[in-house]
């Protein structure tokens, strides 16, 4: 998962679990205080008072399940539709159980208490299933209530007035509870950006800072030999002024192929050495054997100054192989060419050897993965 993923996610559970503390809190008051309290005081009103008993525990049992679930920071996941259908249940159940025509009267304690429970589960769920909720409660409400024969116009205000609390107040938690979901999204996205802008800006100072390091590097044989050649203190038809030269060459070559974006840096180095070669008229054989990790830039430079060294003073020809596994990479370079002094390697793991035999010379580096 991403960075701008984590925090957006955690900028969307801070914001809601605030707001799921302050709506449990409220469900536990009106179904505790409220409900319960209505619930005593008309005990004798109710024709079948343990119905009313058995949905207010109902109730009551899922604010002390999402009283568990915020102490341990976790949402109803799958289990929220079962909830949710336990709610409307045990509403439909205190509901038809009324004295007649009672609907969403004082008796009534279901129906401003099974709204705040059923907000409880479906907070942190998309705005229309909390509106799909509050529809289906109050549904049952009306339909209880035309069932009644002698319905008049006053049991229809009492439950539209009724019906403004009861269906206002968790809406207006739901919307907030979408906005927050839209902020946290909108968070995350703000990060998202943040974060791409902060490692493109990373990127680019580290590989100004790796570039400059690799230039000062360079100067030390490029600067002198310019300076040389300039003020005519070297000149360019001195075999070893040239072999210097094309030396230089190929590292600088070698420098622009380090940031490429390649399959294959350490091959694709060697070309760019083998260019200067190639340039020359030197014709060079490069063949690849094998398949092996990508060595750093450190390592991929020692393997690499041994091979441009001999191919930058071959006369006519070269033949680079590259041959590699999991356990050792070898770059050798055969070429016609001598008097090759490759410089030693910076790093601990790479070994070169150096063979030579008349006009032909064999040189050899090698590098350990597992070393």
């Amino acid at each position: 998962m991403a960075v701008s993923d984590v925090v957006g996610h955690q900028a969307r559970a801070q914001l809601l679990f605030g707001l799921r503390v302050a709506t449990a809190l409220v469900g536990a008051v009106v179904v505790g205080g409220l409900g319960l309290g209505n619930l005593v005081r008309r005990w004798e009103s109710h024709d079948l008072p343990l119905a009313q008993v058995a949905a207010f525990a109902v109730l009551a049992a899922v604010i002390a399940v999402e009283a568990v679930l915020l102490a341990r920071r976790r949402s109803w996941g799958r289990w929220g539709p079962l909830a949710v259908a336990a709610v409307l249940a045990a509403f439909a159940l205190a509901t038809v159980t009324l004295p007649e025509g009672r609907t969403a009267s004082a008796v009534d304690w279901a129906f401003g208490a099974a709204n705040w429970v059923g907000l409880v589960v479906l907070l942190e769920r998309p705005l229309w299933t909390v509106v799909a909720f509050l529809a289906a409660h109050e549904s049952i409400a009306l339909v209880n209530l035309l069932l009644v024969a002698d319905v008049d116009k006053g049991d229809l205000a009492r439950l539209a007035t009724g019906s403004v609390n009861v269906i206002g107040f968790p809406l207006c938690v739901a919307v907030v509870a979408s906005v927050l979901h839209r902020l946290g999204a909108e968070a995350a996205a703000a990060c998202a950006v943040v974060e791409r802008v902060r490692t493109a800006d990373a990127v680019a100072a580290e590989s100004h800072r790796r570039r400059q390091q690799r230039f000062a590097e360079l100067s030390a044989g490029t600067i002198p030999l310019l300076a040389g050649l300039a003020d005519g203190s070297l000149s360019p038809e001195d075999a070893a002024v040239q072999r210097r030269s094309a030396i230089e060459a190929a590292r600088v070559r070698r420098l622009c192929a380090e940031t490429d974006v390649v399959t294959n840096p350490l091959l694709h180095e060697l070309r760019h050495c083998a260019d200067i070669a190639d340039r020359k008229g030197v014709v060079v054989e490069l063949e690849a054997r094998g398949h092996w990790p990508t060595p750093p830039v450190a390592v991929r430079r020692d393997l690499t100054d041994a091979a441009l060294t001999a191919l930058a003073t071959a006369g006519s020809w070269a033949r680079v192989t590259v041959v590699g596994d999991d356990d050792l990479v070898s770059v050798n370079v055969v070429a016609d060419c001598d008097d090759v002094v490759p410089p030693r390697p910076s790093t601990p793991g790479v070994r070169v050897e150096l063979l030579g035999h008349g006009t032909t010379t064999w040189v050899e580096a090698t590098w350990q993965p597992t070393a």
